[in-house]
């Protein structure tokens, strides 16, 4: 990709949070959903959301990957392997393939070979070293099922999940404070 259009991506990245998916397409990821109908949301910078080989991923539909998320399609570690005999040219590879309907939070990392099937929470921090079944809420180090997603579902509408979408700030902020009024009294 010539200078002048990685410059272009990089101001629109800042601009334009549709512009992401398109930008993470450009560079090889692999979506599953024509261009133009995307319906994910890429909200780190596409530049870094992998360290190499991005079509090595391939995203479903309805996915949010938020900041700080890392998809690692390689293993360095054959570096200490490279003195021996036999393995002085060989690299580690492994596609990343995830589902569809999944949510990434804050600084997730996702390893190569992990395949993450449909309807998934990925927690913030996670570090994803093996497959994550459909219908799974994942956290840790190295990540692990902690729940079912229908578990997820009750136990946050009894917790505190508000109706907010489309509410501007200071909207959701009088609606969060009329709900939580032991909170802020």
């Amino acid at each position: 990709m010539n200078k002048i259009v990685k410059l272009y991506y990089k101001i629109a990245y800042h601009f334009s949070p549709g512009i992401r998916v398109k930008i993470a397409r450009k560079l090889g990821v692999r979506f599953r959903e024509k261009e133009g109908n995307d319906d994910c949301i890429i909200l780190t910078n596409p530049f870094s959301l992998f360290d190499s080989e991005p079509y090595l991923i391939s995203i479903g539909k309805h996915v949010e990957i938020t900041k700080g998320v890392k998809f690692i399609t390689h293993d360095g570690g054959l570096w200490v392997l490279r003195n021996e005999s036999g393995y002085s040219d060989y690299d580690f590879f492994g596609p990343i393939y995830i589902g569809n309907n999944v949510f990434f939070g804050n600084d997730a990392i996702v390893l190569p070979g992990v395949t993450i099937g449909d309807n998934c929470i990925i927690g913030a921090g996670a570090i994803v070293t093996k497959d994550i079944p459909s219908n799974s809420v994942v956290a840790g180090i190295p990540a692990r099922v902690i729940e079912k997603l229908d578990d997820y579902k009750k136990k946050t509408t009894k917790k505190g999940a508000l109706k907010s979408k489309g509410f501007n700030a200071k909207e959701k902020e009088i609606h969060i404070k009329e709900s939580f009024p032991e909170w802020f009294t």
